[in-house]
């Protein structure tokens, strides 16, 4: 099936959603979008798309539904409340859900649909924003092989490496053990960047010749110049983050493991947001070390 072929619709213009969507856009496919506070719908790089009033009416006649929301509560709210998707979604369409969410929540969603011949894919992401606008994102899939083969056109524009790991929710699991390295990358950079501040080095040239040696990341080749400038623009939201570290914790206790650096981690996330810095980037964590006094 050509990309001509399929129709979608596209729930959840956000910070990855609204540049996956104009991906898919360009790429051709036919598009409805959707957005909660609409305002998205309006990008000028959509232009052509049709605007949607609801997820129901967003999944009008499309073969594929792509769902990128913040969180378990709100894809089901999108798939099953008032003008929820499942009641426009016709037999052998495809929801492909992008959210985070935990494994034993994408499984009901899976069985709920599955009722009325609607399939369901869980398909989180991970590679940021840049990631997201560059079509460049790891996809991590859970669910049917033949579902994906289906559908791969659409994440072959939006992704740069798809992985298929199993049933519905396994893709929800790698996603957790994702989250729980760049936490725990996100705190080592915001503890070097401050340890190599507070020596007053030139933390520029620091950076420069330590992220191609062992200590290099993705957090330290994309964040650290953040961390300098105190400037924390969004690209992942802390918030956001610290519910994914919810769902990987939840996830370790389920099979009696502890994460210590993990529980640390998402307690500092938690002392951010309590002190108004959940909507900033996961990048912020630069911002607890900067909080505490010289001794």
């Amino acid at each position: 099936m050509t990309r001509c072929d399929l129709s979608l619709g596209f729930v959840g213009l956000g910070a990855l959603g609204l540049p996956m969507a104009i991906n898919l856009h360009r790429a051709g496919f036919r598009l409805r979008v959707h957005t909660r506070s609409r305002s998205a719908e309006t990008s000028a790089e959509l232009e052509g798309a049709i605007r949607c009033s609801s997820p129901a009416d967003t999944s009008t006649g499309v073969d594929v539904l792509l769902l990128c929301v913040s969180d378990d509560a709100a894809v089901e709210e999108v798939l099953f409340g008032a003008n929820g998707a499942a009641s426009q979604l016709g037999d052998g369409s495809v929801v492909l859900d992008c959210s985070t969410i935990a494994p034993a929540t994408a499984q009901r969603c899976a069985e709920r649909l599955a009722h009325q011949e609607v399939h369901y894919l869980d398909a989180p992401v991970t590679g940021g924003t840049e990631g997201a606008q560059r079509g460049s994102l790891t996809v991590l899939v859970g669910g049917a092989s033949d579902l994906l083969e289906r559908v791969r056109p659409i994440l072959e524009v939006i992704g740069g490496s798809i992985h298929h790991f199993g049933g519905v929710g396994r893709g929800q699991q790698v996603k957790a053990v994702n989250q729980v390295l760049v936490a725990g990358s996100y705190a080592a950079v915001a503890e070097a960047v401050a340890l190599g501040q507070r020596l007053e080095l030139p933390m520029p040239q620091v950076i420069d010749a330590l992220k191609n040696g062992a200590a290099g990341s993705w957090a330290l080749d994309h964040r650290s110049t953040a961390m300098l400038e105190a400037s924390y623009p969004l690209g992942f939201r802390l918030s956001l983050h610290r519910k994914d570290l919810g769902i990987a914790l939840d996830a370790a206790k389920a099979v009696q493991l502890d994460l210590p650096v993990t529980t640390l981690v998402e307690q500092l996330e938690l002392d951010l947001i309590n002190s108004g810095h959940g909507d900033e980037d996961v990048s912020a964590l630069h911002r607890w070390n900067q909080t505490r006094k010289r001794s």
